[in-house]
């Protein structure tokens, strides 16, 4: 055998899922120059050893393509790991003790961040505002976020600090909620209420993509870039950790590809591959789409990509604003906002699709599902149909007669097996109360869509959820119902490991070199220090990362 037939590494000694139909288990896999060079048994792997071939033993443990991350926000959550996480925390009584300590390490900070409170932190009965803030620290702003970033709570210290006190004008969707005294009660919802608080405290360059969509102004000196760099390196690794070997960032603007492209120099590689949109907002013409265009053209490599564009078209369940078809079974006086109007978004959609661009819109009620469709089929009817692939994300709710245009559109359902209430870290109230019995046969519904032939996609959607897979994978494989009313929404570990790996690579219309195990593909590979098929499916959350190889480099050792 010559010497260009030896393998950089050979993993030996593992099960290995390939996820590969024509050869869907193996045991060992060689992988030279970035890519797998052979995968089989042992004896025939062995066969592409050479002298200077690193050996991996897998120990008998799981080895899997490596996973992608197929809705999350890389910058922003790699940013908050350092604010206050309130996740588990509950009662008015451990928010005081959590907040007076995390404050008394921090006396010069302008403005205190934390993350993960549920809207019912203090009790079902009761809400938070500023006034309870304010008697919890009064002297230093706060600004306390729920874990879907749709809604924050301030204290007064930080209403006045940004001139919001006594309200202000926002767009359609976006609200600095009153109180009957004339003043603000410290409730703010999405991005243009709370983001004031976020820029006043130093946070703005990291939500910026997803708040925005525009650029640093000014652009960062060297020493800020440098810091921006640590802070996404920090992501990078974090992911890796993790078992990440691909991110479909889901806010995005170009200061974060130039973020990149510096590691990728710097560093000579990156730990993982990121894709990042342009993210439209509503006040942009539709000319801000060559924008995207011109990211495009200028990130295209396996490693750092763009092609694709993101909208928000509505909010979240928890705070009323998600948009859907009939009125809230708690509140009937409300169908929601939308950030957009239906025929707006279409203009958008059928803008972004003539310029050949990809495009994942936010779309979690009913309402707001139907106008992304009904956008996706504007755009077909007036540039012809082609291979989009667009994408809707997080479908929480769906309306019957939707169902089957996913398939009959070629849309991709990009759903978050960690969001279902009850499914993992999120409790079941207020969200099922807000969508009513009537509808939740239709929420959450990836196995209907699936049966409906959609393709599904699974992700995280870190920071609001937690980052990991296999946590993801256990939610989608133990999701339980809430009446027996209800279809079973679960998924088999093999479709759970496919929604992230294969059909993440299908999304990215990647599926020639990714998402299996097989020659000739990426190496991108995790192994699991445990055996994902013999592990109780209520026990996988138990199992961690051993290794992590991205482009056939190890970005994560335990």
């Amino acid at each position: 055998m010559t010497t260009s037939n030896f393998a950089d590494v050979i993993i030996v000694n593992g099960k290995i899922i390939t996820l590969d139909p024509s050869q869907p288990i193996a045991t060992a896999l060689a992988l030279q120059g970035g890519r797998v060079l052979a995968v089989g048994a042992e004896a025939n792997v062995a066969a592409h050893r050479g002298p200077d071939t690193k050996i991996i033993d897998a120990k008998r443990n799981t080895v899997l393509p490596g996973f992608s991350e197929n809705h999350m926000h890389i910058f922003t959550g790699a940013a908050e790991l350092d604010h206050l996480q309130l996740g588990g925390v509950h009662g008015l009584e451990a928010l005081t003790k959590a907040v007076r300590a995390y404050a008394a390490g921090r006396p010069d900070q302008p403005v205190l961040f934390t993350q993960g409170a549920d809207y019912a932190i203090l009790g079902p009965d009761e809400n938070l505002d500023r006034h309870k803030l304010d008697a919890i620290i009064k002297d230093q702003a706060i600004l306390i976020s729920a874990p879907d970033h749709h809604t924050s709570w301030a204290n007064t210290k930080a209403l006045e600090m940004c001139d919001i006190l006594h309200g202000r004008e926002l767009n359609a969707g976006n609200e600095v909620v009153m109180g009957k005294d004339g003043l603000a009660t410290g409730v703010l919802l999405e991005m243009e209420a709370f983001g004031p608080v976020q820029t006043a405290g130093g946070f703005d360059r990291y939500r910026l993509g997803l708040s925005t969509g525009a650029e640093p102004v000014p652009f960062p000196d060297e020493a800020t870039f440098m810091i921006d760099m640590d802070v996404m390196r920090i992501g990078l690794n974090y992911c890796a950790a993790h078992g990440i070997t691909s991110v479909h960032n889901m806010d995005g603007n170009l200061y974060q590809l130039q973020l990149l492209e510096a590691i990728e120099k710097a560093d000579g590689f990156l730990p993982c591959r990121v894709k990042i949109p342009f993210h439209y907002k509503k006040y942009m013409p539709l000319e801000a789409l060559d924008k995207a265009v011109e990211m495009t053209e200028r990130y295209n490599s396996d490693f750092i990509s763009c092609g694709m564009v993101k909208v928000f078209y509505d909010g979240v369940l928890d705070s009323y604003t998600a948009v859907m078809i009939e009125p809230y079974a708690n509140k009937l006086d409300t169908v929601g906002t939308g950030l957009f109007e239906p025929d707006e978004f279409a203009k958008v959609a059928v803008a972004a699709d003539v310029r050949g661009l990809q495009i994942a819109v936010h779309a979690i009620g009913d309402g707001a599902v139907r106008a992304a469709l009904d956008g996706y089929e504007a755009a077909q009817k007036a540039n012809g149909t082609r291979d989009s692939r667009h994408r809707i994300e997080h479908i929480e709710v769906v309306h019957p007669d939707d169902i089957s245009r996913f398939k009959t559109l070629g849309v991709v359902a990009s759903m978050q097996p960690p969001h279902p209430p009850g499914a993992m870290d999120f409790p079941l109230e207020p969200t099922i109360s807000n969508i009513g019995a009537a509808r939740w046969r239709y929420s959450y519904a990836w196995r209907t869509l699936k049966n409906a032939g959609a393709h599904i996609v699974f992700a995280s959607d870190w920071p609001v959820s937690d980052i990991s897979i296999i946590r993801g994978i256990q939610a989608a494989v133990t999701r339980k119902k809430w009446s027996a009313a209800d279809p079973d929404q679960s998924f088999s570990l093999h479709e759970a490991l496919k929604a992230y790996c294969v059909e993440g690579a299908y999304t990215e219309f990647q599926e020639h070199q990714k998402g299996q195990i097989r020659p000739g593909f990426v190496a991108d590979i995790v192994i699991l220090d445990g055996d994902i098929e013999a592990t109780k499916r209520a026990q996988l959350h138990t199992l961690g990362i051993a290794t992590t190889i991205c482009g056939g480099r190890v970005t994560f050792s335990k």
